[in-house]
């Protein structure tokens, strides 16, 4: 039986924004509080605590799609998507993570529009940061803006084609739209790169016994 609306909105809030509502365990994303003094974008004074180069950010990602590719089970898994999160939440820049901390503010009192405007300014500033697109795709899909959540989350793949949440938010957009075939083959990118990915092997059974039939 398909999701529900209210259930795939919650689904893609967790895949989209799965590291906003883990803030309480030491290894979430949000577990550390951003860096607040900011001096406009791009100054000397613009950089995150974390001064991890680059470089050795990229080499860390590589090795923990690898882990999470090998995990044996589901609660290994969680722990290497956690730590995959909590790279892609490094911005680098203070005035990233000022914009960011408000812009959830503004989500937590339901006030999407500043929401929405805040990210429109962190994408501009910074446009290489995953998780504004994330945060703003997943905003537009709860307000069934769907063209403009498909834009961003094209903009994620095109950054990072592994982001198995921007694959997971595709596939519920595609499947809530009726393009069942479509989604399907989201669902199986999403698993292909996390496969103990919450909820999405069962939609992917659903889907495949809808979209291929049951098996003789």
């Amino acid at each position: 039986m398909a999701l529900s609306r209210s259930l795939l909105a919650g689904a893609l809030t967790l895949a989209l924004i799965g590291a906003t509502g883990a803030a309480a365990q030491p290894a979430s994303p949000d577990a550390k509080a951003p860096d607040a003094r900011a001096s406009g974008p791009g100054g000397p004074a613009a950089k995150a605590p974390d001064k991890t180069p680059a470089r050795d950010r990229a080499r860390n990602i590589d090795f923990l799609f690898e882990a999470l590719k090998a995990a044996p089970d589901e609660a290994s898994a969680k722990l290497v998507e956690e730590r995959i999160w909590a790279l892609w939440l490094v911005s680098g820049s203070s005035t990233t993570d000022l914009l960011m901390t408000r812009a959830k503010a503004a989500v937590d009192a339901n006030d999407t529009d500043l929401a929405l405007q805040l990210l429109d300014a962190i994408v501009e500033i910074n446009p290489d940061y995953l998780e504004a697109w994330n945060r703003r795709a997943t905003i537009h899909f709860i307000r069934k803006d769907y063209g403009r959540s498909l834009a961003d989350i094209r903009q994620i793949l095109a950054r990072e084609p592994r982001h198995f949440g921007a694959w997971s938010g595709l596939g519920l957009i595609l499947q809530d739209i009726g393009e069942e075939k479509r989604a399907l083959e989201a669902f199986r990118r999403a698993l292909d790169l996390h496969p103990h990915m919450q909820r999405v092997p069962d939609l992917v059974k659903t889907l495949s016994e809808k979209v291929e039939g049951r098996g003789i």
